[in-house]
């Protein structure tokens, strides 16, 4: 059995971005594992950290992280894949950054994320040995996707990667920032058209975040937009070759 493995900064990246192709993999017969990497709940949080859960609607004392994995475990079921991976690694108001535009800004001198994250992936992926790797190229910019990508970046991965476009930062705006996209300029763009089950599959995953559809999409009927103006398509970049076969994906 083949095993794809998605790295995903935030509990509801891979699904946003990729969530068509992994339960297309799903249902071809592949293991494909979602996990997540700044999933960390921390005790009675105050300042930015706090209204990050204050402006969507949550009171001071919910666990807001917990909230998420839940919804996280049941977008999983949604594209019928394994049960996530939760790594407790903090997200970045928890490391310092305390205004939303520090998120999208240079990362901070002082955050030291990657010498953690890197050992972390490296024992993941030995533990997985996955045929595949899926993860974000840090469109957008938020830091912890880009701290992601520098921390896998570091490592020698013999897996082939597809690196998603990070939905919906891409759409958000006419030319979305990409601090990172001298490392992928020049790979192949493969792209994978979803069929309808896949779609339907992928729009119930992200509907399971439900913490976050308000904020990232103004509400359902926002995300049923987002996602048809899409149509049915998902885009990548490809690192390695692709020594598997992976149904619907046009290699570019």
């Amino acid at each position: 059995m083949p095993i794809a493995l998605a790295l995903s900064p935030h509990l509801d990246d891979a699904a946003f971005s990729c969530g068509g192709l992994l339960a297309g993999l799903a249902r071809d017969g592949w293991r494909v594992v979602m996990a997540t990497l700044f999933t960390g709940s921390v005790a009675d949080p105050t300042g930015f950290a706090l209204a990050c859960q204050l402006d969507k609607g949550l009171a001071p004392e919910v666990d807001y992280m917990a909230l998420r994995r839940d919804e996280d475990v049941r977008a999983a079921a949604a594209l019928g894949i394994a049960p996530p991976v939760h790594l407790q690694f903090r997200e970045a108001p928890h490391r310092g950054y305390g205004a939303p535009p520090e998120l999208f800004s240079e990362t901070r001198a002082d955050d030291g994320i990657v010498g953690d994250l890197a050992p972390a992936l490296a024992d993941l992926i030995a533990a997985e040995r996955p045929d595949l790797i899926l993860a974000p190229q840090a469109i957008g910019g938020h830091v912890d996707h880009v701290q992601a990508v520098r921390a896998l970046r570091g490592l020698a991965v013999p897996s082939p990667i597809l690196w998603w476009r990070d939905f919906p930062y891409t759409v958000r705006e006419a030319a979305p920032k990409a601090p990172l996209a001298a490392l992928f300029a020049g790979l192949p763009e493969p792209v994978m058209r979803l069929d309808p089950e896949a779609q339907a599959r992928k729009r119930a995953a992200c509907a399971a975040y439900a913490s976050q559809i308000g904020f990232q999409f103004g509400g359902l009927a926002g995300l049923d937009a987002r996602l048809a103006r899409e149509e049915g398509l998902e885009r990548f970049r490809l690192s390695g070759p692709l020594g598997v076969s992976v149904p619907g994906l046009d290699a570019g």
